[in-house]
């Protein structure tokens, strides 16, 4: 049995939920009768306006776009009443949705959430999974309520978190795998067979948007926690610590051990091609791609061959 078609309202900004509305667009099960996005910011060194990447697929595609700043004026929600849809889907849109705007559509609105919900509700899923070493990671798909990330579950799909995934990496696994479920929760709702779970509050833990401050590097902390955090803010805000007055980014590192730090944490231990070995509150991490100040990312062996006075043993980082 063919499944209903529905009329959707798309609501997302950036590139992962760009994915989503393509997919959804190239799948032609559904139709999209509108496209919300946050308003164009200035970006670039000439700081003009950009469109966020859900605009620009929605424009490729001939879609009216809607761009309100929030939906607090009686104008906006009007207009979003008189598009009729059945559904709005929510994809990273920027802006918690009010319950009066929940209420529009005649099915609701429903959400993909870059986590296996309720671990983690916020703005930074993603990375916080990775930071705290968590095994896995995966998309939920909820009946939006209220609340920030709280709503019955609809469904949801899993993927490990191995030792080498980055934000960058775990985004795209996830953005490729919340296109087919969303689909699926779509035509479950068309057909009236989904089955909504509800969440366990107990279980959940707030993952608050990241702050550039947390990218500082503290060699107190555990060897296996810094190379968390180095994995878990790439591509944003990339971690770093100081080398005399530069500021050093990392971009790759490897723990060595969990032994109890031997020498003063941030004090470089030993240098080759391999890469710069340092002391942490408990065992070493190994520097493995540095990017020093006006240069690109580089392996460690690059950076020696310019730069490996700068480097010797001894040579404390983070201090100045």
């Amino acid at each position: 049995m063919a499944t209903t078609r529905l009329k959707l309202v798309f609501a997302g900004t950036p590139e992962f939920a760009a994915q989503h509305l393509r997919f959804l667009l190239d799948s032609g099960q559904h139709d999209i009768v509108a496209v919300y996005t946050q308003p164009d910011r200035p970006a670039g060194r000439g700081k003009k306006p950009r469109p966020s990447p859900v605009k620009n697929i929605a424009l490729e595609q001939g879609l009216p776009v809607y761009q309100p700043l929030n939906f607090k004026a009686e104008e906006d929600r009007r207009a979003l009443a008189a598009l009729g849809a059945d559904l709005m889907v929510v994809v990273a849109y920027g802006l918690i949705l009010p319950q009066s705007v929940l209420d529009i559509p005649r099915l609701g609105c429903v959400n993909v959430h870059a986590s296996l919900l309720p671990r983690w509700r916020g703005a930074a899923p993603i990375q916080r999974a990775i930071e705290a070493g968590d095994s896995e990671s995966g998309v939920t798909i909820m009946q939006m309520a209220a609340g920030l990330d709280t709503g019955d579950m609809l469904r949801k799909v899993s993927c490990a978190i191995t030792s080498n995934d980055t934000a960058a990496s775990l985004h795209d696994r996830l953005a490729d795998m919340g296109g087919p479920a969303l689909l699926e929760t779509l035509n479950s709702l068309a057909d009236g067979t989904a089955v909504a779970e509800a969440q366990d509050d107990t279980l959940s833990n707030y993952a608050a948007k990241i702050d550039k401050q947390e990218a500082i590097l503290d060699w107190r902390k555990p060897a296996t926690q810094l190379d968390r955090e180095i994995r878990a803010f790439i591509p944003f805000p990339i971690c770093y610590t100081t080398l005399g007055e530069d500021r050093l980014r990392v971009w790759q590192a490897l723990p060595q051990d969990n032994s109890p730090g031997a020498a003063t944490p941030g004090t470089i231990i030993h240098t080759d091609k391999q890469g710069i070995t340092v002391a942490c509150g408990e065992g070493t991490l190994l520097l493995q791609a540095l990017q020093l100040p006006g240069a690109r990312q580089l392996s460690v062996a690059e950076i020696l061959n310019g730069h490996a006075a700068r480097f010797s043993p001894g040579t404390v980082l983070g201090s100045q």
